[in-house]
């Protein structure tokens, strides 16, 4: 049993429900016999993978679902051996190099040098007699190194008949130049809580949900509020809906649900009163130690910085200048983040710089 995020995942470019302008140019790009390297990007929940594997489909057909995972082995200039998963199908890889830190140029040069040297042949598929190059999708493509990036522009320009990249990716501002001018970029915005209200009454129709009332009015109110709270990310409002249905028999659309807020989300949110209130070394220790806790839990160290950023924002609204600082201070250690490997080491030093200056405005 699928969750309703897997179970209704469009498969095709048909049976995409918004942005249908992106929709018609992914459509023709898969249809021309040049299909380029694309740079897919947008907020969490838009939609950049379904969209990129029905555009798969578009070229290759329903074979692209036939997925198996393979570990690849590589060794580092210092002969270390590290293992890689790859998620593959006759026609494409998916990767995501980043999971290796500071090894992922290792993964980037060899893996895609062993790809690009092999020529695909189908002689049982027209579609891939046009299209002979095999795609390797590249996730987190913004937390690569700069030298991956600099080994994945080689690549780019040395193997470009035999294989086509698609960089995902939340932000473009940590890509560099070259490899957005070598790519097409594929903006996914957000869906609207118009486009999120109506998927999930389609959802809600094939699941038989029941509603406390008959009013069209007040469900599509509740709609609208699952797609405001989650922040207009469809996954997590389809998650959000599974679980208040699976919780509820009968969904009270007039009762006012609380928001499913993630459990890392309070801890941060409490992290943020805690920088308001204790600014002093021991407490500086224990956010520390909360930090190591959400690391460890497979959370993005950009994501945690992000979200303290705007809890403090919020906190600190009336105080523009304030408001300001904090800003800058999360800029500098965004950056830093992204080019250093200790997580821990510059989050702890964004408190630490975020206590100093609210003492020094106070």
């Amino acid at each position: 049993m699928s969750l309703w995020v897997d179970k209704y995942r469009p498969k095709t470019l048909s049976t995409l429900s918004y942005h249908d302008n992106i929709t018609q140019n992914l459509r023709a790009l898969s249809k021309s016999g040049d299909f380029p390297h694309l740079l897919v990007y947008g907020p969490s929940g838009a939609g950049k993978k379904t969209r990129i594997y029905a555009t798969l489909e578009e070229i290759f057909g329903p074979s692209v679902e036939k997925l198996k995972i393979d570990v690849k082995n590589f060794t580092t200039a210092s002969n270390r051996k590290l293992e890689f998963n790859v998620l593959s199908s006759p026609h494409h890889l998916e990767i995501t190099p980043s999971d290796m830190g500071n090894n992922d140029r290792v993964v980037i040069q060899d893996l895609l040098k062993d790809v690009a040297s092999t020529e695909q042949v189908d002689f049982g598929n027209q579609s891939s007699r046009k299209h002979r190059f095999k795609v390797v999708v590249i996730n987190e493509a913004d937390s690569l190194s700069r030298d991956a990036q600099a080994a994945l522009r080689r690549t780019m320009e040395k193997y470009s008949s035999n294989i086509r990249l698609i960089l995902v990716c939340n932000s473009i501002s940590n890509i560099i130049a070259p490899i957005k001018s070598r790519t097409l970029l594929v903006r996914i915005p957000a869906p609207s809580v118009e486009d999120i209200s109506r998927i999930l009454s389609h959802v809600a129709e094939h699941e038989n949900i029941k509603f406390s009332s008959s009013d069209e009015h007040a469900v599509a109110q509740f709609y609208k509020q699952v797609a405001t709270t989650s922040e207009r990310n469809l996954r997590r409002s389809l998650l959000a809906f599974e679980t208040i249905s699976m919780q509820n028999e009968t969904i009270n659309v007039k009762h006012i649900h609380s928001v499913i807020v993630l459990d890392w989300e309070t801890i941060i949110k409490n992290m943020a009163k805690s920088i308001s209130t204790q600014r002093n070394v021991p407490n500086l220790a224990r956010l520390r130690t909360t930090s190591y806790e959400l690391l460890s839990h497979c959370i993005p160290a950009r994501t945690i910085l992000k979200k303290l950023v705007m809890e403090l924002v919020s906190m600190f609204m009336t105080r523009g200048d304030l408001v300001k600082e904090i800003v800058q201070i999360g800029s500098v250690f965004d950056e830093r983040l992204s080019l250093g490997t200790k997580s821990i080491f510059h989050l702890e030093g964004f408190v630490a710089k975020t206590m100093v200056a609210i003492d020094a405005q106070s």
